[in-house]
Formats: C-alpha cells, structure tokens, sequence
C-alpha cells in the first residue's frame, strides 16, 4: 500500500511543491501521477529561485533567449511558462477525468506585486493568458491588497491559489472573496462551474514562530504547547470552512455547480528536527484538502506516513492549544500577521536572487 496514493481515499488530494525542468521531462512527474497518485502542483519564486538557479537544466533555452536580445524579465518568464506549460499538459487527463477537480498547476504573479491590487490584476489575467491551459491557476496572496483582485479574478472565472495564509482572519477575507466573486461571475451570466479555487494555508511556519515565542517564557505549560499550534491553528480553520460550504453561505451557489474552494495545507515539511518529519501531513488529513508536499515530504510519507481521518479528531482539544496560548500571553493574531509580512519578503528575496542568477548567467552564456 502506498500511503500517497491513499491519501485520496480519505479525500485529500496530494499535489508537488516542487517544479524543475528535468523531472518534467525525463518522467519523473509522470511517474509520480501514475505510481504515487499526485493530482496537482505549486510553485513559488523560492521553487524557480532553486530550479533556474541552481541547476543547468535552464541554460540552453538562456543562452537561445540572450542570444535574441531578450532581457531578464523575458527570459525569466519564458522559462517559467515553459514549465508550467509543460506541466499542465502532463496533467490535462487528470484534470480532464476528475472533470476540473485536480490536474491544476499554479503559477505565481510576482511577489512585488503583492500591496498593488490593479496591477496584480493585470498580471494575473497576463500569465493566465499566457500559460493558455485551462488547468493552470495562478497565485495571488491573501494581503489586504490580494483580497479584493481575487474576487475580481473570480469573477471573470480565472482559477486561483489563494497563498500566504497564516490565521482564521486570513481565510475568512479569502472565502468570502471567493464567494463574492462566484456571485459576481453569475450575476455576468457566467459558469460558476468552470473556476477552481484552493486558499493555502501555511502550517508549519507557524509552529516555527510560536515555539520561538513559547521558548522565551521557559515555562512548563508553554512547553508543552511546543509543536502544537500550526496543526490547531489549522484545524479551527478547517471548521470554518465546513461551516460556510456546507452551510446557506454557498447552498445557491452549490446549487449552480459550483465548486467549494479547497483548502490547501501549505508549508508542510517539518521545520524542526525533534517533529516527526510526516507531523503536517499525517495530522491534517480529511475530505475537500489538499496537501502540497515538498520532495523530502514525499519520500517521507511515501514511506510511513500514517493514514486517517485525523483533521476533525479532537476539535476541542485544538481550541484548547489556542486558549492556552493567549492565557499565557502569545498574541496568535500578531505573530501571523507578520509571518504573512516575511512570507511576502522572503517571495521578494527569492525573485531578486533567481533574476541576478538569471543575470549571471545569461552574462557568461553569451560571453
């Protein structure tokens, strides 16, 4: 039995945090859809940062590009919708047998733009053209300024990953931005059937900041809330989603066909080396989910990850942790509105980092 391709059964679908040129083209994505059951992915600034950067797999089409008079911003993105294109397209049967279900792969718009609603916009409606897949879902962050774009891109019925999500505040701004664009999209006449929408939710981040909080007050109650947070944190939220799609909130929509939005666990490798290394996988297990794990997570779950219904197992015990915290002084709201801060800055430092990468290289290939 593989647990990966298990996790289905329980009705999470697993996607890949991860894109690289080689393992789109030497089948090692297509073994990973066919064997381990894979049914989407992501990728982020710091993923391309990694691919494009760190490996060779990208300099020939550089060197072509360079060669043409193309500057960096044409051939980072030139590079990035290969990839994207390519992987679309090696999930345009799973998508099309899960009927839009599955089979996206999600593209983000530049992290700079993530305080500038028109031109995220813009960019989103650019890319989604761009790619030309009807599977593709760009990525837009749940900043203030995100939220009112995503109910616009809704609207004109453009699927999108909703991403740097940290608090119930977060996801609700989020669902309710879905919502209201779905309702945008059929007051225009359009098929509310035909946009997808997932809100990633960060996790273990948020243990990372919280236990560091916790450490300070050395005290044995706050150790024992070490490693707890990230999985209650996302359990709460995953209460509230139920509430409002399986509630009046959505029931006219639903009666449309609409699909719900998914909540995606994001942020899944585990941080620190005293967890176990499938904590975030293992622990946020339940139906209308996806997981989008990085490779060593993978490989870890592939191998012994433990499979149950565990999101909705004990809920007050998860309102509890949260309790717990705020008794002892830790302001959640606080430490996850600045995670969504350094979330947006450490996007920026990775883009900045591929494109002098990018610049480095297109400099010596062409030399």
């Amino acid at each position: 039995m593989n647990p990966l391709v298990e996790l289905h059964a329980f009705g999470q679908s697993f996607w890949y945090d991860n894109i690289r040129r080689q393992f789109l083209q030497d089948g090692t994505l297509q073994q990973l859809i066919t064997q381990d059951g894979l049914r989407g992915m992501t990728s982020n600034p710091a993923i391309f940062e990694q691919a494009i950067g760190k490996s060779d797999d990208y300099d020939e089409q550089i060197r072509q590009l360079a060669h043409s008079g193309a500057d960096i911003d044409t051939i980072y993105e030139s590079l990035a919708l290969a990839d994207i294109q390519t992987a679309c397209d090696l999930f345009a049967g799973l998508y099309q047998e899960s009927q839009g279900g599955d089979g996206f792969v999600s593209l983000e718009v530049s992290p700079h733009l993530a305080h500038d609603t028109e031109q995220t916009i813009s960019e989103a409606r650019r890319l989604h053209q761009a790619v030309g897949r009807p599977n593709v879902m760009i990525k837009v962050p749940a900043t203030p300024a995100g939220i009112p774009a995503i109910e616009q891109l809704i609207g004109e019925g453009i699927n999108i990953n909703i991403t740097l999500m940290f608090s119930l505040a977060h996801y609700e701004a989020v669902a309710q931005a879905y919502l209201n664009g779905l309702h945008r999209l059929a007051e225009q006449g359009g098929d509310v059937r035909q946009v997808a929408s997932v809100a990633s939710f960060f996790v273990s981040r948020v243990d990372s900041a919280v236990d560091k909080k916790l450490a300070e007050l050395n005290d044995a109650a706050a150790t024992h809330l070490m490693g707890k947070t990230a999985i209650a944190n996302s359990k709460i939220v995953y209460q509230r989603f139920k509430e409002l799609f399986h509630g009046p909130a959505f029931q006219a929509l639903r009666e449309r066909g609409a699909p719900v939005q998914r909540l995606l666990w994001a942020s899944t490798s585990t941080k620190n080396p005293n967890y176990p290394d499938t904590i975030y996988v293992d622990n946020l297990i339940g139906p209308e989910t996806v997981n989008t794990m990085p490779p060593a997570t993978v490989e870890a779950f592939r191998d012994h990850g433990q499979l149950a219904n565990t999101l909705e197992a004990d809920i007050e015990g998860a309102g509890l942790v949260l309790d717990n915290l705020a008794e002892l002084g830790i302001n959640l709201d606080a430490i996850t509105e600045q995670l969504q801060v350094d979330g947006v800055q450490a996007f920026i430092n990775s883009f900045e980092t591929l494109m002098e990468a990018i610049t480095s290289k297109r400099e010596r290939l062409i030399s």
